[in-house]
């Protein structure tokens, strides 16, 4: 089974890898809790949190698979399972062992957390991959005909980490924010380039790539009607968004209206993540 879901916000399209010493054991937590989420509805939620700690909520395995195995554009293979099926997972890293992002672009390459992930999934869930490289479509970020109208920031100090990635978060963005709701983006301070991540990993049906060529950090402010009921995967915890207007732009007509920049189609070189073998962990 193919499985076309772009991986999760600020975590995708970057393709740099974290490097590992050929043998070297990937960390991983110190505890870690896997349960079944049988309830019928409910908001999912994954990310990591202060103090070294990973939570997951009511997500299927394939997002938890997106979240550890970062910078992947398509994953390929695997029992149907791994979509339908929906999992608790709440983990621990020895203290001291995560390290605190360097600036907002560090969110979306693979860190420590996702390492512990890749090693929980790999200890607890027998998940066996490996990557290749594959032409796939894509979208190009670019600037519209009459020019870009996002502004640049006043305060270009880039901001020491995404201060949060929240779905409908009430007022304003502070300078680090980047506030996701299923119909729209917020953010405050932010390079383009996390923009077009955004919209590849949630919005979007394939990967975005910036091709704007605009640099600096940005206040973004955009808003569109979806084409799909589906709600963005929420931060645990995180405020259900607003109603959403049927009167609104589609998401490409917002971005050129709003934003004076396009979603232009194309094809490209991206990694992709192949799932050789995986199995139901027992629950602790």
């Amino acid at each position: 089974m193919k499985l076309r879901k772009p991986p999760l916000i600020l975590f995708a399209v970057v393709t740099v890898s974290l490097a590992q010493t050929p043998g070297a054991k990937k960390p991983e937590f110190e505890v870690a809790s896997v349960k079944v989420n049988k309830a019928p509805e409910g908001t999912p939620g994954i990310g990591d949190q202060p103090g070294g700690r990973f939570v997951a909520s009511r997500v299927p395995l394939r997002r938890l698979i997106q979240f550890a195995y970062r910078g992947n554009q398509d994953f390929i293979g695997g029992p149907d399972w791994i979509d339908t099926e929906r999992w608790d997972i709440e983990a621990k890293a020895p203290e001291g062992t995560v390290p605190r992002r360097a600036g907002p672009l560090d969110a979306m390459k693979p860190d420590t957390t996702a390492l512990m992930v890749q090693s929980l999934l790999e200890d607890r869930f027998k998940l066996r991959s490996h990557q290749e490289t594959r032409d796939l479509p894509l979208y190009e970020l670019t600037v519209a005909k009459n020019g870009a109208k996002v502004k640049l920031s006043e305060d270009q100090t880039p901001p020491a980490a995404v201060m949060a990635a929240r779905t409908g978060e009430r007022g304003a963005a502070a300078p680090g924010d980047i506030r996701l709701g299923r119909n729209s983006i917020d953010a405050k301070a932010q390079p383009l380039e996390l923009l077009a991540v955004a919209l590849g990993a949630l919005y979007a049906d394939r990967p975005v790539i910036d091709k704007t060529g605009l640099k600096g950090l940005y206040d973004i402010r955009l808003q569109w009607t979806p084409d799909s009921a589906s709600p963005v995967l929420a931060a645990p915890g995180s405020v259900p968004t607003a109603p959403v207007s049927p009167q609104g732009p589609s998401l490409f007509a917002a971005i050129e209206e709003q934003l004076g920049l396009r979603l232009v189609s194309g094809k490209g070189p991206l990694p992709v993540l192949v799932i050789d073998g995986v199995q139901r962990p027992a629950e602790n």
